[in-house]
């Protein structure tokens, strides 16, 4: 048994380039940056940060690029794939994340929210698209719970 699964939760670096392949399929692509946090030996905090391409098809690309912008949050399921190509007499090579989902995460505060939260969608050409209504918070109530009317 294979498995090439890939999945990243990070910031976009770039705005989404949206292109047309000959076929009319839409492609686009973008980069999404991920933070690594640790202590070395001598207990210092250290910090690495990891790019990866990102490749999206079909109408998960338009809505890609219809909201994801520079900053974004975002978690990205796909596979690895590297590409080659012959440039100026030379080899070169590029490893993407092929996205099979991608889902937006939070907006951030500042960033031209207009008040309407992102889609979150999965697949191919055939997107599923989920609106959050703003009207599903769950109220707690204000009381405190004594450990000894649990009855277990």
């Amino acid at each position: 048994m294979y498995l090439n699964k890939a999945f990243i939760i990070g910031n976009l670096t770039r705005d989404p380039e949206l292109r047309s392949l000959p076929s009319g399929v839409q492609v686009a692509s973008f980069s999404v940056a991920t933070n690594r946090v640790w202590k070395d030996q001598s207990g210092q905090k250290q910090e690495a940060t990891e790019f990866h391409n990102i490749v999206v098809f079909g109408r998960q690309a338009e809505t890609v690029s219809q909201y994801l912008k520079k900053g974004s949050s975002v978690l990205v399921e796909g596979r690895l794939q590297t590409r080659s190509w012959e440039s100026d007499g030379t080899k070169k090579y590029r490893t993407e994340i092929v996205a099979d989902r991608v889902q937006f995460g939070p907006r951030s505060a500042g960033g031209g929210n207009t008040g309407e939260s992102a889609p979150q969608f999965e697949g191919g050409g055939d997107a599923s698209q989920k609106q959050a209504s703003g009207g599903d918070t769950i109220e707690y109530p204000d009381e405190d719970i004594n450990p000894e009317d649990i009855p277990f």
